[in-house]
């Protein structure tokens, strides 16, 4: 468990950079990448298209020259239309990551429309092919070298505890934890990770308010607002027991990342510190979580 801290990786989101059109002011990258550096983080996820340098060659010095680490990325992806393969989107994202050395996909079953503030109903067809697609994208990542995990996520074809149980039960797919993701989508987190550990092999690290959190359950604001009104805690600061997560996680030999990942949306350039002091505050607790459970 001792190298843990060497383990925590950052993601662009906590700087406010998303795919999302119109989510709120963005960071340029050689800002977000420093700030990672300086804070302390060994690695990072790729953040959206455009954000790193397309070019797979420049993609991996852009990261190299700043002493970073590729961990992977979120790619969301249409994975349950008959008519759609995705599988040419996915081998184009791999070439990025083979060639800045990154171990882990992180997919996400897209809706198809812009945000995450509504979805389609799957029908049981839609189901067939989006399980089929896990399993087959999942042997694509296999031979770049590469491991596939499918990430649930409010506001994406898997997002709630019947999604997360049918992906269990229906594909071989290695899970993408986001502590966050789940909790508002009304899986327990927690219970998730103590029943099904060994399926785990990657970790979003995000605490919540769970007060904000029950009021997008019952529709009573948007994902977007939520995240806006500050959803989303420093590491310590909302309702998610993560010691136990972190430690049930250690126990069973997960020796995956911890990328720290707090949505964040801004409304301009912050001054001061900005989103830095979140993410040192969250990289704090993190290494304190990690002392406890040696």
């Amino acid at each position: 468990m001792s190298d843990l801290a060497i383990r925590i990786a950052g993601a662009p989101i906590s700087w406010g950079v998303s795919e999302v059109p119109g989510w709120g002011w963005q960071y340029d990258p050689e800002t977000v990448l420093a700030e990672m550096r300086d804070a302390g983080l060994a690695a990072t996820e790729f953040g959206p298209d455009g954000f790193l340098p397309d070019d797979p060659a420049d993609k991996a010095k852009t990261l190299a020259d700043l002493g970073l680490r590729a961990v992977g990325g979120f790619v969301p992806v249409v994975l349950h239309d008959p008519a759609h393969d995705p599988s040419a989107e996915v081998a184009a994202a791999l070439e990025g990551f083979v060639a800045a050395g990154a171990t882990t996909l992180v997919l996400a079953a897209a809706t198809g429309q812009d945000g995450y503030d509504d979805r389609p109903v799957l029908d049981d067809a839609g189901w067939t092919t989006l399980l089929g697609n896990l399993d087959k994208l999942s042997g694509l990542a296999a031979e770049r070298g590469v491991l596939a995990t499918i990430h649930p996520h409010v506001g994406t074809m898997v997002e709630n505890a019947d999604d997360v149980d049918r992906v269990l039960r229906g594909s071989s797919i290695g899970l993408t934890l986001d502590t966050g993701h789940l909790l508002i989508g009304g899986v327990d987190p927690v219970a998730l990770t103590v029943d099904h550990a060994a399926r785990i092999k990657h970790t979003h690290l995000k605490d919540v308010d769970a007060a904000w959190a029950a009021k997008v359950q019952s529709g009573e604001v948007s994902y977007t607002d939520a995240v806006r009104q500050g959803m989303y805690r420093p590491l310590g600061a909302g309702d998610i027991d993560l010691t136990t997560i972190v430690a049930t996680l250690e126990s069973s030999g997960y020796r995956g990342w911890y990328v720290l990942e707090q949505d964040t949306i801004l409304q301009s350039r912050p001054t001061g510190d900005g989103p830095l002091a979140d993410v040192r505050a969250s990289i704090a607790q993190l290494r304190s979580i990690a002392e406890t459970i040696r």
